[in-house]
């Protein structure tokens, strides 16, 4: 098959829309949509997404690299794999999204946006999730990569979608062999990726945010490494690289920041940092009707974003817990 970013960018079909190798058959399901299975059989299903944001380009270039290893038989598959490229359109304008934000869309929520691709996309990419899932008995992962829009004291980290179950031993091994330097749980539904994979079809589903976001050809793949080391061990069966000497932090999401007013105001300057700690008593935000100073002695703020439409999070505060919150 010809290269699967080429491809999408380009708002192409390849020339044969399945095929087969000496060890795996592949299926075009349409724009940036891949299917790949190994002949001899897989006891993991997975997807990989990119490019829910079409400006983050990093994890784009590392899971088009990672199929090309595997269709050229580079690199051995050991899992069903379903590759999604989110956001074509805004992926080949170099925007976050064309007219609203698709990662708040799934589990249905692109009703409540006004028609537009992103909502679309969100419907199409639910359908073929679950399609992916429907009937497979394998153990089922998400790994949704995105990067942020600022720069972040704890730079590469997951976030763990709601669910009133233990997380996943598996998916935390992996997650500790990528050199995360942090976790965080959300409390509550919402609608992420992510989260539609878990709630609707039971995978154990992680969004990954993985550095800053930059055009295509300007990222340094290799502040990477680790991640995309831990991914290649899953797709190919191989043992798990080990983590460092230093323990991934995990928080847990105690407020988020819903902008009501036009008039919200966010008092953190425009370069404040993800998980830049907040002592307790500072005012963080105020809009009519509404304000919040921090109550712990210490709490961080993730995702500070003021600029955001109406009802959407302009922010998140998290306090730090221990690793057993997981479980």
């Amino acid at each position: 098959m010809q290269n699967l970013l080429a491809l999408t960018l380009a708002g192409t079909t390849p020339v044969n829309i399945d095929g087969e190798t000496a060890t795996l058959r592949w299926r075009w399901l349409g724009e940036g949509l891949l299917e790949i299975c190994p002949l001899q059989g897989y006891r993991q299903a997975v997807v990989l997404s990119a490019g829910i944001h079409g400006n983050e380009t990093a994890p784009i270039e590392l899971l088009d690299q990672l199929v090309t290893e595997i269709l050229t038989g580079a690199r051995p598959l050991a899992v069903r794999l379903l590759v999604v490229l989110g956001n074509p359109p805004a992926m080949r304008a170099n925007q976050r999204y064309l007219t609203s934000d698709m990662n708040r869309m799934f589990g249905g929520r692109y009703q409540q946006f006004a028609p537009c691709g992103e909502t679309a996309r969100a419907q199409q990419l639910e359908q073929v999730v679950s399609d992916f899932f429907a009937q497979e008995h394998a153990t089922r992962f998400h790994f949704d990569l995105h990067t942020a829009i600022r720069g972040s004291l704890l730079p590469r980290f997951g976030l763990l979608p709601y669910q009133p179950e233990s997380y996943s031993p598996e998916m935390l091994t992996l997650l500790d062999a990528a050199e995360l330097d942090a976790l965080v749980i959300h409390q509550a539904p919402g609608g992420t990726f992510s989260y539609y994979s878990c709630e609707y079809a039971r995978a154990a589903s992680c969004t990954l945010e993985l550095g800053k976001a930059r055009p295509f050809g300007s990222n340094d793949l290799h502040q990477f490494s680790a991640i995309n080391h831990a991914l290649q061990a899953l797709v190919s069966g191989q043992p798990l690289p080990l983590r460092g000497p230093i323990p991934i932090r995990v928080f847990r999401v105690e407020r988020s920041l819903v902008k009501r007013s036009e008039s919200f105001k966010l008092y953190l300057s425009d370069d404040t940092a993800n998980f830049t700690a907040l002592p307790q008593g500072t005012l963080v935000y105020e809009q009519p009707g509404e304000s919040y100073r921090v109550q712990h002695d210490n709490e961080w703020i993730l995702f500070p974003n003021p600029k955001v439409a109406l009802g959407l999070r302009a922010g998140m505060m998290l306090t730090e817990v221990p690793r057993s919150t997981l479980f």
